[in-house]
Order: C-alpha cells, then structure tokens, then sequence
C-alpha cells in the first residue's frame, strides 16, 4: 500500500518558522535529484534522449538548475519563460517552445535564442514565415489524433476535445509544405492525456507516434531527428494508488522503439520527454498553520493561506493529501473542511477530509504541490504570494523565493500616488 508521508517534520517547522513564517512552499532537494536521475537512466539506451522540463510546473531557477545538473534542458511556453530559460543560461537546441495562439514576437524571440519551435497549427506555418522572413531548419509539429485516448477499455483524455495540434491530414500535408520551403529536421510531438498513473500510457502513445513517424517519413521524406513525447506521466496524488515506476516505462518505450523505428531504418531518432508534475510535484509541500475553527453546518478549519497559494483543489477539486504534522500516528476521526480566506466557496483544500483533531497552531503539511502549485498562484482579494523555500539535502533551508509584500501588489499604479499614500516613509 503506497502511503503519503510528508518530507518534513513538525520539529524541523517549528525551526523554520522563526526565519521564515506559514505559509510557504517547501520543496525537497534530495527527492527531486533521486527522480531526476531515475529519469536519466530510464531513457539512457536512447543516445539522443533528452527531458525538457516543463517551465510552467514550476518556474523557479534554483529548481530547474538542480534538473539541469542531470542533463535536463526547459520546456517553454511563453515569452518569461523563454526569457528564464535563456538568462538562466540554457542554451538554444536545450530549449524547447511549445504555445499555441502564439503572439508574433514570442516567435521572434524564441528564433532569436536559438529554441526549437514547436508548431501548435497549420496556419502557423505561413504565421510563422511571414513574422520571421524565413523558415527555422530545424521544426516541431504538434499532434492530435482526435477522439478519445485510451489504454485498453479505459478512456484515458479526450484529445478531440483539446484546442491543440495538427489532425493526422494536417502532420501529412504540414511536412510536404515544411520540407517545400527548405526544413531540413523534424520533429513530432503530442499530448494525449494528463497525469496518467499508469505504466502503459508512454508506451502506447509511443507506439501511436513511431508509426506515424515511419509513414510521414515515407510519404514525405522528411527526416525526423526527434519523436517528444511530451508530459501525461503523473503521481498518485492519493493514498493507496501505486506510483509510475519509470524505468518500467522506459524500458517500454525501448522495446516499441525496437519494434517499429528500428526496422524502418530510423534507430537514430531521439526521444524528448516533456515532464512537469512527474519531476517536481511529489517533492513540494504548501505548509500551511491552523489559525481558525469554526462550528456550524459542518466543521471548518481556517488555515493562513488559500487558494491563490494552491488553486487546482478550487479549479479543478483536485485531491492534495493533508498531513497534520506531529499527529502522524493520530487516528483520522474528525471529519473537517480545511479552508482558506478567499471571499469564494470553492476555496477550500479539503471536503470531508477525516484527520486527526486539529488544535489552533498546528501545521498542515499539504502535499504533492511541487508542480502547479506556486506557478498557478494569483492575487485575487488583494493576496499575496508566499515564500518557496529549498530543503537542502544537507538538512539546511534556503529561500528560493521570497513572499511577495503589499509593496509588490502596488507596484503597477503607474502615475498614481499610491506608493507616497500607503508608506510615506519611502
């Protein structure tokens, strides 16, 4: 049975607090570096293998640089992140541009810094052409098949649903009129379902992928340099589900490799992976502090942060396991709603969640929030955001992100007195 313990403990808290005061996202450096490296070796049979982490999991430099010291490269989607990415250091063929409805000069800059371009549309061909003058050799399709995804009876994803991607007519016919106008390598790229927790789900769509690789190369002639496939691999974010084992997945993916690229002469075609909340989530927690209970139609609890520090439970009812630090070995027999401040319902981290009594002042260690956690973050009702701190594996805790201030929510009156108002004293 695969159980949820948090990587901290109410002693090690209780320390932290003194510096850096709840609520804060707390990631942990040994986990994240164990995972990373299980990752590399998964695909090392590949030669050409690389995982582009993606930036909108968790955009934080001193997570990513960990990631890169195992060969990761960044997955980007906007222009910050493009900008991070290459501030930061990571060099253009390391960076990987996947948009959609892209703004003409997010393109720019990314052709600018060398990143490789993955095209979301068909018309973003001719979009792309006219912005740039010209063609990158080197380009990216994205590719939805329609209809559902799924892995033997289960519907998995619904692609024919999502906004994303070329139709299989489109991948055909984008290749000829890419390798028209002078592209020389290709690369296919898909995303078919989220947060699968299932050893099967990259290996079926490789297989989905590689074939469509031997016909396009076939019929076109294109030559294909990588096949990504992309993200999809998640964490068992409850109790009791068994986690991906990644080595079985890659392992896997080898073997369908073998089967169907190799004997169509195309053993040289690399494998990207995509990944966000199978690299980082397991290894954050939103710690939180008991600061209210209250008794009515039901039993709350009110803790000092909300869904601005942690917003998939109020945007999608997502479950994040709750972990009442110090009262590990509790019985779970109080029936509670663990809530935030927000002036919405929906604000809410748990419904019905059974725990153990929570007394004022203990901690809530809320877990697996180490990817669309913090970066999903707003300031909605004028909140702020918290603090993201590393738990270094020499047991020390580094800030990595300081929590915003008032003076950070104002900063954008432009040509208002708002600042000589609110702190005279600057």
């Amino acid at each position: 049975m695969y159980e949820k313990k948090a990587f901290v403990t109410k002693e090690m808290i209780e320390e932290i607090v003194k510096k850096y005061p709840t609520p804060f996202h707390i990631y942990d450096e040994k986990g994240i570096r164990e995972n990373a490296k299980a990752l590399k070796e998964a695909f090392s049979w590949n030669p050409g293998y690389k995982e582009f982490f993606a930036v909108k999991a968790t955009p934080n430099p001193y997570l990513i640089d960990i990631l890169r010291e195992y060969g990761c490269g960044t997955d980007c989607s906007s222009m910050t992140e493009l900008m991070l990415s290459h501030a930061m250091g990571v060099k253009g063929e390391d960076i990987m541009f996947s948009s959609n409805d892209t703004p003409a000069e997010e393109f720019v800059y990314a052709a600018k810094i060398g990143a490789t371009i993955n095209l979301d549309d068909f018309t973003h061909i001719e979009f792309l052409e006219k912005t740039l003058g010209y063609l990158p050799k080197t380009l990216s399709c994205r590719f939805n098949p329609g209809g559902y995804f799924s892995l033997g009876t289960d519907i998995m994803d619904n692609p024919g649903d999502a906004k994303y991607g070329f139709t299989t007519e489109q991948m055909f016919e984008g290749y000829k009129v890419l390798k028209a106008k002078g592209v020389e390598n290709f690369g296919i790229h898909s995303f078919l379902a989220s947060n699968t927790v299932t050893n099967e789900y990259y290996p079926t769509l490789a297989r989905q992928l590689f074939e469509l690789a031997v016909e396009l190369q076939k019929e076109t002639g294109a030559h294909i340099k990588f096949i990504n496939l992309s993200g999809g691999v998640g964490i068992p974010y409850k109790p009791g589900q068994a986690p991906n084992d990644i080595r079985v997945i890659g392992e896997a993916v080898r073997k369908v490799y073998e089967e169907v690229l190799v004997p169509a002469g195309m053993g040289d075609v690399a494998i990207y992976t995509e990944l966000g909340r199978f690299m980082m989530a397991p290894y954050g927690h939103l710690v939180v502090k008991a600061i209210h209970e209250k008794h009515t139609h039901k039993e709350y609890i009110g803790v000092d942060a909300c869904a601005v520090n942690l917003m998939r439970p109020a945007m999608y009812g997502a479950y994040h396991h709750i972990t009442v630090l110090g009262k590990e070995d509790k019985e779970c027999d109080h029936k509670y709603d663990v809530v935030g401040s927000l002036c919405e319902n929906n604000d809410k981290f748990a419904i019905d969640r059974m725990l153990p009594e929570i007394e004022m002042g203990d901690y809530l260690a809320i877990h697996d929030t180490g990817a669309h956690g913090f970066a999903m973050g707003y300031n909605y009702n004028g909140k702020l955001k918290s603090a993201e701190l590393l738990l270094q594996e020499d047991g020390g805790v580094k800030l990595i992100r300081r929590a915003e201030t008032p003076r950070d929510y104002f900063a954008t009156f432009d040509g208002l007195d708002i600042f000589g108002k609110l702190f005279p004293e600057e």
